[in-house]
């Protein structure tokens, strides 16, 4: 992953630069916008406490990170600075930050016809809309997804060999070689036809004003999800994400919450004072399993699902402010637009 603790000479530049931006008020009052806040932090007096503490590389909330391989000082000076419930905003990446699911299944159909996998003869495996569905919801991770459908299914012939894969080992390097062509047709996918879902940018971009932590924490293969979040982001930004953590950075995948408890972990703050963004029931186990309040953005392939858990449930996040994710972990009962839409 890209995430680290601070070296000593590093941890010094970061007091010194802390110190010099305390001294001239940029530490304090100006720190979190109100409107980011409930009214009630919004109204909270400042504290000359919490100057003090921003002040101090032993701060809980002062934990320097690595972003994309480079230190960045700008990252590791937030410090718990909405001082309320809400600190780091997870983010999934594929069906969350973009609706890629589609593509990741024509990728996948482009990988199949170019092996020639057949599970029927004569047949080239073809995953429908409605086979993907049930996988995204089902096994999170490409080379999962594949595995689990041949294990229930059977496992296929392909190009070169009229008998399937016996061995474990030929199972597997049937597996890599298929996800590795559908790494590079999913990136051509993805640079001609990929863009943000509506108010994804925007949040993030509110969150990282606001002093939180941003962090992007998919299952998918990291050559993938660099790629995509490149073309969507840009490189500036990407470079500004807290976190990112990709499935090969952990020894689990979704629903496991290895990957959220690891971006908890690398980025020092409290389970608690996290908030995972979903599209799936996939990845609300993840959090959940993480002890991690959870908002789901679902879509098409996923607005049948019950979701229970979840404390927030939309399909468009374009008309959700920060502060209502910083509302949804302080309230107990669900909101979900699909039962307000059906009411109408």
């Amino acid at each position: 992953s890209t995430c680290r603790k601070a070296s000593r000479s590093e941890t010094k530049m970061v007091t010194k630069l802390t110190t010099a931006r305390a001294r001239s008020g940029a530490v304090g009052r100006a720190r979190v916008p109100a409107a980011s806040l409930s009214p009630a932090a919004a109204r909270a007096p400042f504290s000359r406490t919490s100057a003090r503490a921003a002040r101090s590389p032993r701060n809980a909330g002062l934990r320097p990170v690595r972003t994309l391989g480079r230190w960045s000082p700008k990252s590791s000076l937030k410090c718990a600075a909405t001082g309320g419930p809400l600190e780091a905003l997870l983010w999934d990446c594929d069906g969350v930050i973009l609706l890629s699911e589609h593509l990741h299944r024509e990728a996948y159909n482009k990988s199949f016809s170019h092996h020639e996998i057949e599970i029927t003869k004569g047949e080239t495996l073809v995953w429908t809309e409605a086979i993907y569905d049930v996988l995204q919801n089902t096994v999170g991770g490409g080379k999962p997804k594949m595995r689990w459908w041949f294990n229930k299914h059977g496992w296929p012939t392909h190009k070169g060999s009229s008998t399937p894969p016996e061995t474990d080992d030929e199972k597997t390097a049937l597996i890599d070689q298929l996800q590795d062509y559908k790494i590079e047709a999913y990136k051509d996918l993805i640079a001609n036809t990929a863009e943000a879902r509506p108010g994804v940018l925007r949040l993030m971009k509110e969150a990282r004003e606001a002093g939180m932590y941003v962090a992007v924490c998919s299952a998918s293969a990291k050559p993938s999800v660099i790629f995509c979040l490149n073309n969507l982001l840009g490189e500036e930004q990407f470079n500004l994400l807290d976190c990112f953590i990709a499935g090969s950075d952990v020894s689990n995948l979704k629903p496991d919450p290895e990957i959220y408890n690891t971006a908890c972990e690398r980025l020092g703050v409290d389970k608690s004072k996290c908030l995972v963004i979903e599209d799936s029931m996939v990845g609300l186990n993840a959090a959940m399993g993480a002890e991690m309040d959870c908002v789901i953005t679902y879509h098409s392939g996923t607005e049948g699902e019950a979701f229970e858990g979840a404390k927030l449930i939309v399909n468009d996040l374009s008309e959700i402010k920060l502060e209502d994710f910083v509302a949804c972990k302080q309230r107990e009962s669900v909101v979900d637009d699909r039962i307000v839409n059906q009411e109408a």
